[in-house]
């Protein structure tokens, strides 16, 4: 079972063996302190701006039903229009308050780790939940635009977009550092393929934006 290392900027894991002697076998360079918490910080505060901004034209289509928001463009890209659905306020509340109150977790873990400090298995696995929450949210919100609304939100598509990544990597930092137990070599193949899976991930979600919107593309749609 691997073991965390309690050291900042470990660039090794402890494995060990069915023997007394314990390897140590290197860290993925994304999942070491330092590259990760970069990477948390960077599309924490992008995840937050989107949402932000999104919050902010929430309020003014709440004041003005006749409110133009900022990426209201054509009649399959609007902010506003998706903003009238109800799957915009699944919970009760406008969904982009949670993206303010997640990636505001996202940033500051990110400032704790460069700052020096350690979190508990517990925060990992706090935060891994999360995430994984965060990342199905996300891609039933993507299912309901392409497949229900038939409207694109551009900021929605940046909270989309930061995700990937987010997900991604704090899974394979969480498997890397034993947080979640897996067998060496499947650990050492995920963390070989972080960026191949975020790759896939953006090319599934292109390709599923360009037929769910071929008539538009293909200028068949009438308008």
């Amino acid at each position: 079972m691997p073991s965390i290392s309690s050291a900042t900027g470990d660039a090794t894991v402890q494995q060990r063996g069915p023997g007394p002697a314990t390897a140590r076998r290197p860290l993925p360079p994304m999942t070491r302190d330092r590259p990760f918490a970069w990477l948390l910080l960077v599309t924490g505060v992008v995840g937050w701006l989107a949402s932000g901004t999104l919050v902010l034209e929430k309020l003014e289509v709440l004041k003005d039903s006749t409110h133009v928001t900022v990426c209201d463009v054509n009649p399959w890209i609007s902010c506003g229009q998706v903003m009238q659905t109800w799957q915009s306020s699944l919970f009760g509340f406008p969904n982009m308050f949670i993206g303010i109150v997640a990636f505001a977790v996202i940033i500051t873990t990110a400032m704790g780790i460069l700052a020096g400090a350690t979190f508990a298995r517990w925060y990992w696995l706090g935060l891994q939940a999360g995430v994984t929450l965060g990342f199905a949210f996300v891609v039933w919100l993507w299912s309901q635009a392409l497949y229900s609304i038939h409207i694109l939100c551009p900021f929605c598509m940046i909270v989309w977009a930061v995700m990937i990544p987010t997900f991604v990597w704090v899974s394979i930092r969480n498997v890397s550092h034993g947080v979640i137990p897996l067998p060496a070599g499947a650990a050492r193949i995920l963390g070989d393929s972080g960026w191949i899976l975020t790759a896939l991930l953006y090319v599934a979600v292109i390709a599923t934006i360009f037929f769910a919107f071929i008539q538009v593309f293909a200028g068949t749609s009438g308008y």
